[in-house]
């Protein structure tokens, strides 16, 4: 960035969670391809963080005619497994915006030289690990974006836009807790009484969800099992009883591709966990305890066959905008913004 430089100060960052299913139930497979699903979904305390700016070459770039034309590029710690370019979800989600929004006519890494979008991602959140890595930072990327760009589109929007990136994303948009069906876009906040602390234990290699469903479909049969336990463990913040609601319906078919995840399942639940449940399609495996000391013993028994987990509570709300630097808005008169 030796030649570049933030155009007008403009720079936004924001930190998002990661998901996590207390309840999910597989009913069957729809017309559409999807699966159909309901679920309980929360947010819980690992964190991603974008930061996002508008970079270029000193005196250049600052006519929004030009800005319409800017790339977007994305940078990361390299880390095995995460998707560069447009293959990114959050890369997805800034062309995705700028072009509802009316504020680019073009977002791409290869644009003509001239000014720069900058996404750089610091990811906490296990990748392909079944906690929505992906779907929050295409959130992140839906919030942080609509700050910088000053498109001024309602966090409702940002949640219609957030349903054509993937099923997880429009409740990462939301955070906190939430009840969804259909694909998992069609969401109901859900009261949360509690706070609950999680043993967290994340896997090296990735479980692919298209895999997982796949086996689901060649293992299992739609369930009929309802979330009410769930909820009301929720609404009274009960742990014990939230951990012995927890279920998904995933795991048998996640087991049958790993069948070491069921060994860590049973490893958690004889260490003292009030429940363990798959997060997701996997392969993160999620604890339930009581408090922070419970997790604390926990995870002391597991780690040395598991290896060091993570120590985390829920519900950790949603995209949180954590500094912004934006100028006064100023837009090309003859594109306004919708």
């Amino acid at each position: 960035m030796s030649q570049e430089t933030t155009l007008d100060g403009a720079r936004v960052s924001v930190r998002v969670p990661a998901k996590v299913n207390l309840f999910l139930a597989v009913r069957g497979v729809r017309d559409d391809g999807y699966h159909e699903l309901t679920t309980v979904l929360q947010t819980v305390s690992i964190f991603d963080e974008l930061r996002v700016a508008v970079t270029g070459p000193p005196g250049q770039g600052h006519h929004p005619a030009a800005r319409r034309r800017m790339r977007l590029v994305l940078r990361h710690g390299g880390q095995a497994g995460l998707p560069d370019g447009e293959a990114n979800l959050a890369v997805r989600a800034g062309l995705l915006l700028g072009r509802a929004a009316g504020v680019l006519d073009g977002v791409t890494e290869t644009a003509p030289a001239g000014p720069t979008t900058l996404l750089e991602l610091a990811k906490a959140i296990p990748i392909a690990g079944g906690m929505a890595g992906g779907s929050a930072d295409a959130a992140a990327a839906l919030v942080a974006l609509n700050e910088l760009w000053r498109c001024e589109l309602p966090r409702q929007r940002l949640r219609e836009l957030a349903g054509e990136l993937g099923s997880d994303v429009p409740f990462c948009v939301t955070g906190g807790t939430a009840l969804a069906s259909g694909r998992g876009t069609a969401l109901a906040q859900v009261l949360c009484k509690g706070r609950f602390h999680w043993v967290v234990v994340p896997d090296a290699v990735p479980l692919r969800t298209g895999d997982v469903y796949r086996a689901w479909d060649e293992r299992c049969e739609a369930s009929e099992i309802e979330p009410d336990a769930v909820l009301q463990a929720l609404r009274s913040a009960d742990a014990v009883a939230l951990g012995a609601a927890l279920h998904n319906d995933l795991e048998p078919a996640a087991f049958a591709l790993r069948p070491e995840l069921a060994d860590r399942k049973d490893r958690l639940i004889a260490a003292g966990a009030l429940g363990a449940v798959l997060s997701g399609s996997g392969p993160t495996m999620l604890a339930l305890v009581a408090d922070k000391s419970h997790a604390r013993a926990v995870a002391d028994v597991v780690t040395p066959a598991l290896g060091a987990p993570i120590l985390a509570t829920s519900p950790a709300g949603g995209p949180e905008v954590r500094a912004s630097a934006t100028p006064p808005r100023s837009r090309d008169p003859e594109r306004p913004l919708k």
